[in-house]
């Protein structure tokens, strides 16, 4: 099967703009990757998804956009099978030590680098390309997210493990670390989080972050962070819905 090489790009520094999948319908997807979008965060952490479901969203999206899919937790079990069924790469919840991201990284990539098993899935188009694996570890993306004030503490040693190629910084999570849950704008949290973008632009590694509106995302691409997820579909649709029936009724 094709795959979008997203790490290239963001390894090339190329600003790489997406938004974050919650839906199952596969139009959705669909349509989210047509408009566009560098990539599509695909939510296996918090939305009510199932592997089944992922695969379908996987195989709507056009092969230009990356699908990086979000797994539920740090464990060798889903970060094989979301490969598997055809991700372009992982997300990686709350990597808050260096020894986090060797386990993340170990799982994703094939012997003799990491110690990821071998399955003929969707991603070797079910057996038919007998090589996939050969080239799986150069094409496959490993990002971790760095959620809690240990994380920015051991920033450094997370993003100096060999076959992290970025990180997204979980600005709602990261706030509740410092006891502010949701004031994501409190000068302790931006300091954190501008701490984690200087450690990475030091070591050229991709730094990326979520933002839920737009010009905040403007905001962070201005700061220098060149990976942004900016909006949820269901916030996306609701917003817009909202948006025009208050317009229409006059109540806006």
């Amino acid at each position: 099967m094709k795959f979008a090489n997203f790490k290239e790009k963001i390894k090339a520094g190329k600003t790489q703009i997406g938004t974050i999948v919650s839906l199952s319908p596969p139009a959705v997807t669909e349509c989210l990757s047509n408009l566009g979008y560098d990539w599509l965060w695909i939510d296996l952490e918090h939305a009510p998804l199932s592997l089944e479901q992922v695969q379908a969203i996987l195989a709507a999206k056009v092969p230009e956009c990356a699908g990086l899919v979000r797994v539920p937790t740090n464990a060798d079990e889903w970060i094989k099978r979301v490969l598997d069924i055809g991700a372009d790469g992982i997300i990686v919840p709350h990597v808050s030590s260096k020894e986090d991201a060797l386990r993340a990284v170990k799982s994703a990539k094939y012997p003799p680098f990491g110690e990821r098993s071998f399955g003929a899935g969707r991603a070797h188009t079910y057996g038919i390309d007998a090589t996939h694996h050969e080239k799986a570890n150069e094409l496959t993306c490993v990002i971790v997210q760095i959620e809690d004030r240990d994380a920015v503490k051991n920033i450094d040693e997370i993003i100096s493990v060999e076959g992290v190629d970025g990180i997204i910084i979980g600005p709602y999570d990261l706030s509740g670390s410092f006891g502010k849950l949701g004031k994501v704008a409190d000068s302790e949290v931006q300091t954190a989080i501008k701490s984690v973008l200087v450690a990475c632009q030091k070591r050229k590694v991709p730094a990326g972050i979520f933002a839920l509106l737009p010009e905040q995302a403007k905001d962070y691409l201005d700061a220098g962070f060149s990976l942004v997820a900016v909006g949820v579909d269901l916030h996306t649709l609701w917003t817009s819905a909202k948006e025009k029936l208050q317009e229409l009724r006059g109540t806006g």
